[in-house]
């Protein structure tokens, strides 16, 4: 098996509405892609992502696994700095930073740190061994 990642730059998101731009996203990781979107979703729309992934679970979409790394941290010592972020942010929109969804049956973990993300996939042995398991489960419960 292999892992798929489609960029996503923020031009392509930015016009769309909040509804749109979460089906979007939500649709390339239902396709069993990593996506990788320049910048960050608001906070609502990343709830509303969670909400519509746990709404759509079923025996072939197991959910989403999602992170975010926001390279903004604010240090107080640095006043010119944190001016100059904050008429960024205001002129750009959530362009910095960096998020990462995918699809549960892919993703094991995302485990982050201000400055990196570790992503660990399903080995895929034990993804055919789930799958096996599960038609003699259906099989069963046929019978």
């Amino acid at each position: 098996m292999s892992l798929t990642l489609q960029f996503v730059p923020y031009n392509d998101i930015v016009a769309l509405g909040s509804a749109r731009r979460v089906n979007k996203l939500m649709n390339i990781v239902k396709e069993n892609k990593v996506v990788l979107l320049e910048g960050r979703l608001k906070k609502e729309e990343e709830a509303d992502l969670i909400s519509i992934a746990m709404e759509e679970i079923d025996n072939k979409f197991k959910g989403i696994e999602l992170a975010v790394i926001d390279p903004k941290k604010e240090d107080s010592r640095n006043m010119f700095k944190n001016m100059k972020t904050g008429f960024v942010n205001l002129v750009l929109g959530d362009r910095q930073g960096f998020t990462v969804i995918g699809p549960a049956t892919i993703i094991k973990e995302i485990k982050k740190d201000p400055n990196n993300i570790q992503l660990f996939t399903m080995d895929a042995g034990s993804k055919r061994k789930r799958e096996a398991q599960q038609k003699l489960a259906d099989a069963a419960a046929a019978k």
